[in-house]
């Protein structure tokens, strides 16, 4: 079954990840994006590091388009 990320979500480690590039990332930011992960994956009972996994993935090295 593929994890369901919600574009809040998505959005949030797309702001992470920009912010972890340019040497920015600050606690607030990691923070929000954890407590996200956390909810979401509580939230549809998935696994809290598989959600991630997904998230991180999606978002630092997404698919091709088509």
């Amino acid at each position: 079954m593929a994890i369901e990320l919600t574009p809040d979500l998505i959005q949030l480690e797309e702001r992470a990840w920009a912010e972890q590039q340019a040497g920015a990332l600050t606690v607030e930011t990691a923070l929000a994006v954890q407590q996200a992960i956390t909810a979401h994956a509580e939230a549809t009972g998935e696994n809290r590091y598989e959600v991630e996994r997904e998230l991180k993935r999606h978002v630092r090295h997404p698919e091709p388009a088509a």
